[in-house]
Protein backbone atom coordinates (compact mmCIF):
# COMPACT_ATOMS: atom_id res chain seq x y z
CA UNK A 1 0.00 0.00 0.00
CA UNK A 2 0.83 3.47 -0.39
CA UNK A 3 2.04 5.82 2.08
CA UNK A 4 -0.82 8.03 1.49
CA UNK A 5 -3.61 5.12 1.53
CA UNK A 6 -1.72 4.35 4.82
CA UNK A 7 -2.04 7.33 6.11
CA UNK A 8 -5.98 7.62 5.02
CA UNK A 9 -6.80 4.05 6.25
CA UNK A 10 -5.46 5.56 9.89
CA UNK A 11 -6.99 8.84 9.53
CA UNK A 12 -10.64 6.65 9.07
CA UNK A 13 -9.92 4.41 12.00
CA UNK A 14 -9.34 7.19 14.19
CA UNK A 15 -12.28 8.92 13.02
CA UNK A 16 -14.42 5.89 13.28
CA UNK A 17 -13.25 5.28 16.82
CA UNK A 18 -14.44 8.97 17.82
CA UNK A 19 -17.70 8.42 15.92
CA UNK A 20 -18.42 5.17 18.19
CA UNK A 21 -16.70 6.51 21.54
CA UNK A 22 -19.88 8.15 22.98
CA UNK A 23 -21.72 4.44 22.22
CA UNK A 24 -18.96 3.10 24.07
CA UNK A 25 -19.01 5.18 27.37
CA UNK A 26 -22.77 4.50 27.13
CA UNK A 27 -22.61 0.96 27.63
CA UNK A 28 -19.96 0.95 29.79
CA UNK A 29 -22.02 3.17 32.40
CA UNK A 30 -25.37 0.95 31.93
CA UNK A 31 -22.75 -1.86 32.65
CA UNK A 32 -21.67 -0.43 35.67
CA UNK A 33 -25.48 -0.07 36.76
CA UNK A 34 -26.33 -3.25 35.75
CA UNK A 35 -23.60 -5.17 38.02
CA UNK A 36 -25.91 -6.86 40.73
CA UNK A 37 -27.59 -9.23 37.96
CA UNK A 38 -25.58 -12.26 36.97
CA UNK A 39 -23.61 -12.55 33.95
CA UNK A 40 -24.52 -14.97 31.00
CA UNK A 41 -21.48 -16.63 30.73
CA UNK A 42 -22.93 -20.00 29.06
CA UNK A 43 -23.94 -17.69 25.99
CA UNK A 44 -20.25 -16.77 25.08
CA UNK A 45 -18.49 -19.81 26.13
CA UNK A 46 -21.20 -22.12 24.40
CA UNK A 47 -20.92 -20.63 21.17
CA UNK A 48 -16.46 -20.11 21.55
CA UNK A 49 -16.09 -23.90 22.71
CA UNK A 50 -18.21 -24.73 19.32
CA UNK A 51 -16.06 -22.94 16.79
CA UNK A 52 -12.96 -24.23 18.82
CA UNK A 53 -14.14 -27.63 18.02
CA UNK A 54 -15.23 -27.01 14.27
CA UNK A 55 -11.72 -25.33 13.52
CA UNK A 56 -10.08 -28.66 14.95
CA UNK A 57 -12.04 -31.06 13.08
CA UNK A 58 -10.97 -29.07 9.84
CA UNK A 59 -7.54 -29.03 10.77
CA UNK A 60 -7.92 -32.76 11.66
CA UNK A 61 -9.85 -33.45 8.27
CA UNK A 62 -6.93 -31.79 6.57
Amino acid sequence: MATWEMVLVGIIAIAVTMWFLPGIRGQLNQQKEKSDQPKDWRGLILPLVFVVLFVLLLISIV
